[in-house]
C-alpha cells in the first residue's frame, strides 16, 4: 500500500487495474470511546463549485440516485471507528471534475481531541491501494481528507488534509454552499407535524430535499411538533417515502383472518426451503428496488447499474456441477459484474468446502465476488470460513460476507428513515422485513452463544475456568457478535447510529485483544461491552456478570454547566418520571471513587439526597438497571440472548430517551442548504 503526505497525487491505474469502483475510508480514534465525525462528500464542476444541493452529500442526503456516491455507514475497529464511501467513478457526470471527501464534528468537538486520522482507499476487491494519515489536526471542526479529480481521461487522487475552524458550514461554503443553521424567520412559516399515522406514502415534489420524518419517527428521536420557517426556492427533489409504524384500522372481521403476504413464511418446513425462500426473496427485491440492492452491494465493489438476480444456477465444476444458492449481475457500460451467493439459515454454518468451490468457480468464468449470507456476524480479523484464493490468478475474486441481521438493518434504515423513490419500493420493503422477522423465515441473525457458552458458565459458577482457556475466547467472540447485532437491531429501530466501543491500546490485534478479553473473563466471570447511541449524553455500559446472573445496564450523565446542583438533581429526577423504581442512580465527585447514590424510588421525594454533604464537586451521575440474566445459549424466551436484547431496549426506552439531550445538537442542514 502507498503511503501519501500532504500535498502529495498519484493517479488511480497506476496502483490497481480495478479502480472504476473504490472504497474510501475515514477512521478516527479517541481515548474516551465516544469521539465521532461525519463524512460528506461535494462533487465540483470546473470552477470548483457544486453545480446544485444535490452535488452535496451528508447524513441527511446519504446516495446519489445514479450510485455514482453512496455512504455506507461506520463499522467498529480494533482502536475506534471507519466511516466508508463506495464512489463509482465510471457512473459520474461528465461535469463532475472533482470529488472532495471531508469530515466534520459538531457543536464544541475539535479534530484535535481525536487520534490516528487516516484516509485509506481500496479497489473494488478490498484491497487497499494507499493511505494518508493527518498529524497535525487541532483546532478544525472539519477537515478535507482528499480530493480525486480527472487527469488525462483518468482520475488522480491528491492528499490534502486541510482544515476549517468553522466547521463544516465554512468548508460548504467554500465550494458554493450556503449553510443557514438557524432559518430566517419567513412570512409563511410551515408548521412540520410528520406524516400522518394512516398515510402509506407521499409523492409530491418538496421544497427542498429535507426527507420528513413520520410522526413515530419523531416522537422516538425526542422531537416534538416544531415550526420550520423554510426560506421560498425553486423545486429541487421529490420527497421519498417513508412508511409509518402505525398501521392503518384493519378491516378483519376478527383477529383471526390473517393478511395476505407477498413473501408467506408459515408453510415453510425445513432448512431446504427456508434456504431457497430467503434467497429467492431478497435477491428479487434487490433487483426491484434500487435503493436497497445498491445499499448492500456498493460495499462489495459492484458498479451502479442495471442489476438482474437469479437462483439455483447449474455451473460446471470438474465431475460435478454445482448449485450456489443465488447469482447478482449488474451491468454498467456493456460490462458485467457477477457474484455468486451461498445462503444460511437457522443455526446452520457455512462450509468451508462448499464455499471454496464457489470462489474456484468464479475465478475461472472471471467471476468477482462470492457472497456469504448468515445468520453468523463476522468479526474484524476472524473470517467465518478459511478459504484459499489464488492471487496469480488475473482474475481477482473477492470473498465477502453479509449477515441476515444487516440485511435487516438495511431495510429498516430505508423505510422507516431515509426513505425509497415510490411506495411500491417502500410497500416491497415492507413486505420483507416482515418475512424476515417471521419465526418461520430462520434469517433472525445471530441466535447462539455457541457450544463453549454452557461449559464456560458452570466453569464461572464453579470458579475451574482457568486463563488460557479457548472456551473464554469463544465466549468473548460470541459475545462481540451478540453486542454488534444489538446495535444493527437498535439503529434500525432508532434511525441513529448505534456502534460498540471497543477500548484497546492502539496498535493491539483483534486476537490480542479478545484473549485479553477473555483472561479478564476468567478472573472476574464478567462479559462487558459500550455501545455509543447518536444522540445520547454518553456510552451505553453493558455488563454481564456470570457469578451473580445479573445484567447491568448504565450510562454516565455529565453536569450542566450552568446552575445549581440542587436543580441538576430535581431536574433529573423529572426527566426520569417514566423511570423503574428500582433504578440506580449515584453522583459523580471529582477525585473520588463514588458519591451519594440511591434508587430512584427513595430519591423522588428527596433529590438532596444526590448531592455530596461536603460540598465537593460533582462532574455528573450514573444511571443503571439491573435484570436477570437468561442462562440458556439459545435465543429462547429463557436465553442469554434474549435477556440481552430485552435489558437494551428497557433500559434505552425508560432511562436513556427520557435523559434531556444536553450536548449541542447537529444542524440540520437539509433544512437550510441553498445553493448560490
Amino acid at each position: 500500500m502507498l503511503e501519501m503526505v500532504k500535498g502529495a497525487n498519484v493517479g488511480l491505474a497506476s496502483l490497481s487495474e480495478d479502480v472504476g469502483s473504490v472504497v474510501v475510508s475515514l477512521a478516527w480514534c479517541s481515548g474516551t470511546g465516544d469521539g465521532d465525525a461525519d463524512v460528506s462528500v461535494l462533487l465540483l464542476d470546473a470552477d470548483g463549485k457544486v453545480r446544485s444541493d444535490a452535488d452535496f452529500f451528508f447524513y441527511n442526503n446519504p446516495a446519489a440516485p445514479d450510485g455514482s456516491v453512496q455512504l455506507l455507514g461506520k463499522t467498529p475497529t480494533a482502536d475506534g471507528s471507519e466511516d466508508r464511501i463506495s464512489l463509482d467513478l465510471t457512473a459520474m457526470s461528465p461535469g463532475v471534475e472533482r470529488v472532495v471527501v471531508a469530515a466534520s464534528r459538531y457543536g464544541d468537538a475539535r479534530f484535535g481531541d481525536l487520534d490516528d486520522l487516516r484516509m485509506t482507499i481500496a479497489d473494488r476487491t478490498g484491497e487497499a491501494l494507499l493511505g494518508f494519515s493527518i498529524t497535525d489536526a487541532g483546532a478544525e471542526s472539519a477537515v478535507v481528507f482528499g480530493e480525486l479529480y480527472r487527469r488525462d481521461g483518468g482520475w488522480k487522487l491528491r492528499a490534502v488534509g486541510q482544515g476549517y475552524e468553522t466547521g463544516l458550514a465554512g468548508l460548504a461554503t467554500d465550494f458554493g454552499i450556503d449553510v443557514d443553521d438557524a432559518p430566517e424567520e419567513s412570512q409563511d412559516p410551515v408548521e412540520e407535524t410528520g406524516t400522518s399515522p394512516s398515510a402509506t406514502s407521499v409523492e409530491a415534489p418538496a421544497e427542498s430535499p429535507v426527507t420528513v420524518p413520520t410522526q413515530a419517527a419523531a416522537i422516538e428521536a425526542g422531537e416534538t411538533t416544531r415550526t420550520v420557517e423554510r426560506k421560498r426556492r425553486p423545486r429541487t427533489a421529490k420527497r421519498k417515502v417513508t412508511l409509518p409504524r402505525t398501521a392503518r384500522k384493519s378491516l378483519a372481521e376478527n383477529e383471526a383472518w390473517r393478511q395476505a403476504r407477498l413473501f408467506p413464511a408459515s408453510s415453510l418446513k425445513n432448512d431446504r426451503e427456508r434456504e431457497m425462500r430467503a434467497t429467492s426473496v431478497l435477491l428479487s427485491v434487490m433487483a426491484q428496488v434500487p435503493e436497497f440492492g445498491r445499499r448492500l452491494t456498493a460495499a462489495f465493489g459492484a458498479p451502479a447499474g442495471r442489476m438482474e438476480t437469479f437462483t439455483e444456477v447449474t455451473l460446471p465444476h470438474g465431475d460435478t456441477p454445482k448449485r450456489p444458492d443465488g447469482v447478482i449481475r449488474v451491468e454498467r457500460a456493456g460490462k458485467l459484474w457477477t457474484a455468486l451467493v451461498e445462503t444460511k439459515t437457522n443455526g446452520n454454518s457455512l462450509r468451508s468446502e462448499q464455499v471454496q468451490d464457489y470462489v474456484d468457480i468464479a475465478a475461472r468464468r472471471g467471476y468477482e465476488a462470492v457472497i456469504t449470507l448468515s445468520n453468523d456476524v463476522e468479526l474484524e480479523g476472524r473470517p467465518l470460513v478459511d478459504v484459499k484464493i489464488d492471487k496469480r490468478r488475473k482474475n481477482k475474486v473477492t470473498l465477502w460476507h453479509l449477515s441476515w441481521a444487516e440485511v435487516t438493518h438495511q431495510a429498516q434504515m430505508l423505510i422507516r428513515h431515509e426513505g425509497v423513490g415510490n411506495a411500491a419500493h417502500a410497500w416491497l420493503l415492507h413486505e420483507l422485513l416482515h418475512y424476515l422477522q417471521h419465526e418461520n423465515s430462520g434469517c433472525h441473525g445471530f441466535q447462539n452463544m455457541g457450544p463453549a457458552w454452557v461449559p464456560a458458565r458452570r466453569g464461572i459458577e464453579e470458579e475451574t475456568l482457568c486463563q488460557g482457556d479457548k472456551r473464554a475466547v469463544e465466549v468473548v467472540e460470541s459475545w462481540e457478535r451478540l453486542v454488534r447485532q444489538v446495535c444493527l437491531r437498535l439503529g434500525g429501530e432508532l434511525g441513529q447510529k448505534v456502534l460498540p466501543v471497543q477500548r484497546a491500546k492502539r496498535g493491539t490485534d483483534p486476537h490480542s485483544r479478545r484473549t485479553e478479553l477473555a483472561d479478564s473473563f476468567c478472573a472476574d466471570g464478567r462479559l462487558n461491552a459500550e455501545i455509543r447511541i447518536e444522540g445520547t449524553p454518553g456510552t451505553m455500559a453493558i455488563v454481564a456478570d456470570l457469578r451473580t446472573g445479573k445484567l447491568r445496564t448504565a450510562i454516565e450523565v455529565p453536569a450542566p454547566e450552568e446552575g445549581y446542583p440542587l436543580t441538576w438533581a430535581k431536574r433529573l429526577i423529572r426527566q426520569l418520571a417514566e423511570a423503574p423504581a428500582a433504578l440506580h442512580i449515584e453522583t459523580l465527585v471529582h477525585g473520588q471513587s463514588g458519591g451519594p447514590r440511591g434508587t430512584l424510588e427513595h430519591l423522588r421525594p428527596e433529590p438532596a439526597d444526590l448531592l455530596p454533604k461536603d460540598g465537593s464537586q460533582i462532574t455528573g451521575f450514573r444511571l443503571s438497571l439491573l435484570k436477570s440474566m437468561g442462562s440458556t445459549r439459545g435465543n429462547a424466551e429463557s436465553g442469554f440472548i434474549r435477556s440481552v436484547d430485552d435489558a437494551v431496549d428497557r433500559f434505552y426506552a425508560t432511562v436513556v430517551a427520557q435523559v434531556e439531550r444536553r450536548q449541542p445538537r447537529r444542524p440540520q442542514l437539509a433544512e437550510a442548504v441553498v445553493v448560490r
